[in-house]
């Protein structure tokens, strides 16, 4: 798995989903976001790390016993510090990927976050964590009965988004978004600039200015209001 660089990561960390699928659908990426997955608590921070996958598949009944010892707990056990647990649950939450006993050992073991295109059964108290958490609806059934985990560290769809190893996942209060591990620097730096741009436009359409010229930049003052405002905001 690649590594993010600190830098990386922070830049990633103070930009949105939005400003990366904009970059993005300029390289030729439409469909990164994952789709039809919500952040648990509004309050939650950014998350931000590599992708570690754990596929499930349909649950064969006499293999997907409560006794055996899933590869689901050894996805767990395993995902690297800093990264990201990405479950690719077959956008079905009947059953639940995972509960918080396992969220919160993430959590613990210092996991960046984690996402299913399902659901999580201790909803409330995983929301309560304060570690950033994506699903679709909460579900309280147990994952045996639906999803059988059979791979980790594997590519996956989650979401009917491309998810390889390594990739770099920005969930934010949007949604989540996956960056292709060869272009995450270069994003960051990229969408970096882009959000100090848009925090400049934001406050000059808050102040009454006009669109036209401003956004995008096609008037030449706006290029010289924006470098005297990073001059003076220290951007």
């Amino acid at each position: 798995m690649s590594k993010l660089s600190d830098t990386t990561r922070n830049k990633l960390k103070s930009v949105s989903t939005a400003t990366v699928a904009t970059a993005l659908f300029k390289r030729g990426f439409r469909i990164q976001m994952i789709q039809d997955v919500h952040p648990l608590s509004p309050d939650q921070p950014t998350m931000v790390g590599e992708a570690f996958t754990l596929r499930y598949m349909p649950a064969r009944e006499d293999l997907n016993t409560i006794e055996v010892f899933h590869p689901q707990r050894k996805a767990i056990e395993e995902c690297p510090v800093g990264a990201v647990l990405v479950m690719d649950s077959r956008k079905d939450a009947r059953a639940a990927s995972a509960g918080a006993i396992l969220v919160t050992r993430l959590m613990k073991r210092g996991c960046a976050g984690v996402v299913t295109d399902g659901g999580f059964r201790d909803s409330a108290e995983i929301a309560r964590l304060g570690f950033p958490a994506f699903h679709h609806r909460p579900s309280a059934p147990t994952n045996l009965t639906l999803h059988q985990a059979i791979e980790i560290n594997v590519p996956i769809g989650c979401g009917d988004a491309p998810v390889f190893p390594g990739d770099v996942i920005l969930g934010d209060s949007d949604g989540v978004i996956v960056i292709p591990a060869h272009l995450a620097d270069e994003i960051a730096n990229e969408t970096f600039e882009m959000t100090a741009f848009e925090d400049f436009v934001t406050e000059q359409v808050q102040n009454g200015r006009g669109i036209f010229g401003l956004y995008p930049a096609t008037d030449e003052q706006t290029l010289k209001d924006f470098a005297a405002w990073r001059k003076a905001k220290g951007r």
